[in-house]
């Protein structure tokens, strides 16, 4: 999830330096939610991993 958020990112950068405000913009709010995505989700998962017994 975190790896489609940084390509949007590049892609948001890449058409903004073209001149493409509106894709721009558009990559960047979705790069942002997939961020934001990618952070609960590993959150959740650090949260519900595994635990080991100690014996």
């Amino acid at each position: 999830m975190i790896y489609y958020a940084l390509v949007f990112l590049i892609v948001g950068l890449v058409a903004g330096a073209l001149g493409l405000f509106g894709i721009a913009a558009i990559a960047g709010q979705i790069s942002w939610i997939l961020f934001l995505i990618g952070i609960v989700l590993l959150v959740i998962h650090l949260a519900s991993g595994r635990r080991v017994e100690m014996r």
